[in-house]
């Protein structure tokens, strides 16, 4: 049984920096990609971005280019999202998200499997 685990949102201030943990377990595919998504109240979920279990390929959205970073550790199923320079903007619930693809995608719905959420909160 697929499941993945979010953890490390928070409170931090307009221009500060969080990391976001994603753990992956319940399968043994060495081909996947992993995507961050958020939704912030009365809006739609979004794509942030996405990373390759092979090869590296990351994407990012515009929005998003330039202060976050997805990085991963194939070791420990783990899929990182490193948030600087943090706009309340940015303000939303997190989740990650998988799919059994070679290909990322930032359509919601092309995810199969996903994480319960973690609440990233910035302050003005």
């Amino acid at each position: 049984q697929v499941q993945l685990v979010e953890s490390g949102g928070g409170l931090v201030q307009a221009g500060g920096s969080l990391r976001l943990s994603c753990a992956a377990s319940g399968f043994t595919s060495d081909y996947y990609v992993i995507g961050w998504f958020r939704q912030a109240p009365g809006k739609e979920r979004e794509g942030v971005s996405c990373i390759r279990s092979r090869g590296g390929s990351t994407t990012y959205a515009d929005s998003v280019k330039g202060r976050f970073t997805i990085s991963r550790d194939n070791a420990k199923n783990t899929v990182y999202l490193q948030m600087n320079a943090l706009k309340p903007e940015d303000t939303a619930v997190y989740y990650c998200a998988l799919r059994f693809n070679y290909a990322c995608s930032g359509y919601p719905f092309e995810y199969n499997y996903w994480g319960q959420g973690t609440q990233v909160t910035v302050s003005s």
